[in-house]
């Protein structure tokens, strides 16, 4: 069966300029148009007209795309957005890229042409040209963007926080472990914490990463203490690679936190349930997503509103992996 992806491949447009044409809303010029219409001929498609007077009637479809939602922390941001959405009688599309750039461009054809009124993206690549042709409003999370309304936490301070804590608790040797450097929030971590631990009277080193996958998380935790064996504080990446530190420093014999102290990223719900529990940086993973529709709803509303975009806090969250007060 023939798709609009098809004509757009033929007419060599974007799936957006087709459903434009198809549903004779905003611009199209003359000779695009007719690349189009020719395409369609030729290849005898025929668009569905169910879904396109439900289009011109008025869709209650928003499109999400996450980059893994094999990590526990972008489920959290999904529940706020689906949540407030329905709260407004939208109904959500899920998408999950894998941080594939094919699957994203797939991801956001099938939103255009499931004729979404509006999109929330998580991923890496917002610069992309498709996401510039794309006639929908769009508002970025947990990612941030000059040309895009975004809502996102204050990593820098989350990761100033996590290093005054470690200084204030008594580490000499701290290890930092720095996320995937075309995520703009991890980079944001690092900074923060890189600002702190180089004006601090400690030593510590860096530990680059290129995932937050959870195969990939024991390998990092294995590989940190193969380079670093006498680190006695770890700033991790997120709440996976945490946890899988305290799984391998236990492994090594290691006494948390009396010898090693660890501090996490996120507040996912399994830092909770470690053994011993993970101290983190958390993020007000739900209130996010929740504030992301709400921006997005605002959007769809009145299309020509000014970009704004909504930093949220970060706080410390103390557990079993930082030393209490009495131990410092």
């Amino acid at each position: 069966m023939v798709t609009i992806k098809d004509v757009a491949k033929h007419a060599r447009v974007s799936v957006a300029t087709v459903s434009r044409v198809l549903n004779n809303n905003g611009y199209v010029g003359a000779e695009t148009r007719k690349k189009v219409m020719t395409a369609i001929e030729e290849l005898n498609y025929s668009p569905n007209e169910v879904a396109r007077s439900l289009y011109k009637r008025g869709s209650r479809l928003i499109g999400l795309l996450l980059p893994d939602i094999t990590n526990p922390f972008f489920p959290q941001l999904a529940r706020g957005v689906e949540d407030e959405a329905g709260r407004h009688g939208f109904r959500v599309l899920l998408g999950n890229s894998d941080e594939d750039i094919e699957k994203e461009m797939d991801y956001i054809q099938t939103f255009v042409q499931n004729n979404v009124v509006g999109m929330i993206t998580a991923t890496n690549h917002v610069d992309y040209d498709m996401y510039q042709s794309l006639d929908l409003p769009l508002v970025l999370l947990d990612r941030t963007s000059s040309s895009y309304p975004a809502v996102y936490a204050d990593g820098r301070e989350g990761g100033r926080l996590a290093a005054e804590t470690l200084i204030k608790k008594g580490a000499q040797r701290v290890t930092l472990v720095k996320g995937p450097a075309h995520v703009k929030p991890a980079v944001d971590r690092y900074r923060g914490a890189v600002e702190v631990l180089g004006e601090a009277d400690v030593d510590f080193s860096v530990m680059s990463t290129t995932s937050y996958a959870f195969e990939e998380a024991l390998n990092w935790a294995e590989e940190l203490f193969k380079k670093f064996p006498e680190t006695d504080g770890i700033i991790a990446s997120n709440d996976i690679v945490g946890i899988a530190i305290i799984h391998e420093a236990l492994k090594r014999g290691k006494n948390i936190p009396e010898e090693l102290q660890i501090i996490g990223y996120d507040d996912i719900p399994q830092s909770r349930l470690s053994y011993p529990p993970l101290t983190t940086i958390r993020q007000p993973a739900y209130e996010m997503g929740r504030r992301a529709a709400e921006l997005l709803i605002q959007r769809i509303g009145q299309p020509q509103q000014e970009h704004r975009s909504i930093q949220m806090p970060v706080e410390l969250i103390e557990r079993h992996t930082t030393r209490k007060d009495d131990q410092e």
